[in-house]
């Protein structure tokens, strides 16, 4: 017969979810290291501001440039590099520690994923540019590999316009 006078404790539970998976950590470490995938200025700025009220602990920018074998770049790769800067300064007005990571490659989703392997990145954290649905669908939508083909967790910040 179980003892009524424990019903309420919760010294013997344990701290696994209600599949047996891995412990609750809460969400102190989702924002703990954020990469921000921004296309430019006005989208770094957007984002970052998005962002700012969930005060995450450590947030790096990330600008890919896109740049392939054999075929030709959408800008030229000091444009594009120019473009980045501007990103990155853009983020230092709302988070001025924020750190850069510049990637280089045509598979934007792929490159994501590997800056946030290589700076070690908590969550990646991005607004939706939004788009029509045939725009989405001709650019192969990033946001649905992004959250369907990432090993952190993605979080995506609402599209409220300021």
């Amino acid at each position: 017969m179980a003892d009524l006078d424990d019903a309420g404790d919760t010294a013997d539970r344990d701290d696994t979810d209600d599949r047996g998976d891995a412990p609750h950590t809460g969400n102190a470490d989702l924002l703990g290291h954020v990469l921000l995938p921004v296309a430019n200025e006005d989208d770094a700025l957007s984002t970052a501001r998005a962002l700012e009220p969930y005060d995450p602990a450590r947030v790096t920018a990330l600008h890919v440039v896109e740049k392939g074998e054999g075929v030709p770049d959408k800008t030229p790769v000091e444009q594009s590099e120019e473009l980045a800067e501007e990103a990155y300064a853009a983020v230092r007005t709302v988070f001025p520690d924020a750190g850069d990571h510049t990637a280089y490659g045509r598979d934007v989703a792929g490159e994501i994923f590997s800056a946030a392997e290589a700076v070690d990145a908590s969550a990646i954290v991005y607004r939706s540019r939004g788009g029509n649905r045939i725009m989405q669908m001709l650019s192969g939508d990033l946001s649905i590999k992004l959250v369907t083909d990432a090993d952190v967790p993605v979080v995506a910040l609402p599209r409220t316009e300021s």
